[in-house]
């Protein structure tokens, strides 16, 4: 196993087996908007709002009472607006395209192009959707990932810069096997201990299941 995986393994073991982002292409997109400045609880409290009103498809989404999709898309927490714009475009997206979905799962190039369109779908989520709903070995990484991988010491800087993303984003993916399954087993477990334990300000290093192998929380218990 190379040192990620060990981490990786420890994680699983800490926090337990995690529910995973959808694979439907539609579906993901609702889990990337939903997700986007809020917590694991508040996008599951609005997914789950969402799947009771029966709208996760772009046709029953575009059909769904307005009030109701708002009240729904109000449990994700802050920036509703932005959300619902980002679904009404989304669901035109996948309702004038239907080869969308086919799109997203074929070649990487092609794959890419179709996700362009999208509001509020940065490289890492786009990243994911790939990863998720088309197994494509690519590592989302956005800026609580990048700063869970900077402090075990992936790639270069110190910052969130876009440059120090990357490299982070290349040495985490270096790292693990050329397999879908263990890209995504990455993505979810460091985007939750990011988010969980790993927090940008006081991040709980006395509970961190990784502390004897990371170098950033060796120095903060020494201080």
């Amino acid at each position: 196993m190379t040192r990620l995986e060990t981490l990786l393994s420890c994680l699983r073991q800490f926090y337990g087996l995690l529910p995973a982002p959808p694979r439907d292409p539609f579906a993901i997109f609702l889990w990337e908007v939903l997700s986007m400045h809020t917590t694991p609880a508040r996008r599951d409290a609005a997914l789950g709002a969402l799947k009771r009103i029966r709208v996760l498809t772009p046709d029953a989404m575009w059909r769904a009472p307005q009030k109701k999709l708002a009240e729904a898309v109000a449990l994700a927490g802050p920036y509703q607006e932005q959300r619902l714009r980002a679904l009404r475009t989304g669901v035109d997206l996948f309702r004038r395209s239907p080869k969308l979905p086919a799109l997203i799962r074929g070649p990487l190039g092609t794959a890419r192009r179709a996700l362009r369109p999208f509001p509020q779908l940065g490289d890492a989520s786009a990243r994911r959707m790939l990863l998720f709903a088309a197994d494509c070995c690519v590592l989302g990484v956005d800026m609580h990932v990048s700063r869970v991988g900077r402090r075990l010491g992936y790639g270069t800087g110190s910052d969130s810069s876009r440059k120090s993303t990357r490299s982070v984003q290349r040495a985490l993916s270096r790292d693990l096997p050329h397999d879908a399954e263990g890209f995504r087993r990455a993505s979810l477990y460091l985007s939750h201990h990011a988010l969980a334990t790993c927090t940008e300000r006081d991040p709980h290093c006395h509970v961190c299941p990784l502390l004897q192998d990371c170098p950033e929380g060796q120095k903060r218990i020494a201080i």
